[in-house]
């Protein structure tokens, strides 16, 4: 998965908003102005920041090395992944779904349910 990719399907969440607050190189993306996921470069490979239940966390960090306690975030809710090749896409979207869900499952339930009602997220 390329940057643009990761973009398109990290903005298809409904709700969710792109900001640049640590610099035009650190995508932050947001839904109701809470973040669920960060993507940026560290040793020259593209990573992302994903809002991560912390048993799962743990869980995904033994079977993966490109896998990693949150880079610069809080390690026990957060994890980064690093786009080395060895994580199947469609185990990165399903970490994102889940990020993009712990997230929304924070905020009010007027909010929520206006983010399921449009994502028909359960």
């Amino acid at each position: 998965m390329n940057y643009e990719e990761l973009k398109a399907y990290l903005l298809a969440k409904p709700f969710a908003t792109l900001d640049f607050p640590f610099g035009d190189d650190v995508s932050v993306f947001k839904v109701k102005n809470k973040m669920f996921a960060l993507v940026g470069t560290r040793n020259n490979v593209m990573m992302i920041n994903l809002k991560c239940d912390p048993d799962e966390a743990a869980a995904l960090c033994d079977i993966y090395s490109a896998i990693t306690p949150g880079y610069h975030m809080d390690k026990k809710h957060w994890i980064s992944l690093y786009f080395d090749g060895s994580v199947a896409d469609s185990e990165t979207m399903r970490l994102i779904d889940n990020s993009f869900n712990l997230v929304i499952s924070k905020l009010s339930k007027k909010e929520q349910l206006s983010i399921r009602l449009l994502n028909h997220v359960t």
